[in-house]
């Protein structure tokens, strides 16, 4: 595995490159590479990385696995590529924002736009082979993806955090809520949607609320 990561974060992130785990890790992911399908393509593990650059960054959204299935995953959570038709989380997130900023529901699942506006869109796993959830769970993206966070967390401030379901909160668990905003609901996917757990929840209207009065600009979502 190559390490294309912008530059930007490369001074923040270059210890961790460096660490026995990453190590191990880089040579699993690139055996997985080798021997099955895998997602996202090789040159995309870090797009999220490359469309929110460090300096930027003012939303953290954190997912946990990239999409398995053909054609879907692009390296930014809750994200497709163009053309792809809309996983059930991601309608459930387009529904909620329709609702919640009057924004009429999208074509494109690709939130390349919204990452290009400053918001890193970080699966907690960045890699997945094809079919096969979770497979690359427990391999040492947990800890380089904790690394980025807590990163986040002790450089900047007032970042506002977005952190859906259970498994994103305990993710979250390093950030120092004294110097950001975090906002938490329940998981889009319609499990968590359907008891009443996702909508409504505002995020969209609130994240662009504190951002205006951080006299920084909201996003377009």
């Amino acid at each position: 595995m190559n390490v294309n990561i912008n530059e930007s974060w490369k001074s923040h992130l270059n210890t961790e490159f460096d660490k026995p785990y990453f190590q191990s890790l880089a040579a699993f992911v690139r055996q997985e590479y080798t021997q099955y399908q895998c997602y996202p393509k090789g040159k995309q593990i870090f797009s999220a990385f490359d469309h929110c650059h460090f300096n930027d960054l003012k939303v953290v959204v954190i997912g946990q696995d990239p999409y398995h299935g053909p054609g879907q995953a692009n390296g930014l959570c809750f994200s497709v590529n163009d053309g792809i038709a809309h996983p059930p989380s991601l309608i459930n997130i387009f529904k909620e924002i329709e609702s919640d900023m009057s924004i009429p529901y999208p074509r494109s699942g690709n939130l390349e736009r919204w990452a290009d506006q400053g918001v890193l869109l970080l699966n907690a796993t960045l890699t997945v082979r094809a079919h096969t959830a979770g497979s690359h769970q427990n391999k040492g993206w947990e800890t380089f993806t904790d690394a980025v966070i807590r990163t986040v967390s002790t450089q900047k401030e007032g970042v506002v955090f977005m952190l859906w379901g259970g498994y994103a909160k305990k993710k979250g668990s390093v950030i120092d809520k004294n110097k950001h905003h975090v906002l938490t609901s329940g998981h889009p996917s319609p499990l968590s949607a359907n008891r009443g757990l996702w909508f409504g929840n505002k995020h969209f209207s609130q994240c662009n609320e504190i951002l205006r009065k951080q006299d920084k600009k909201e996003i377009s979502w």
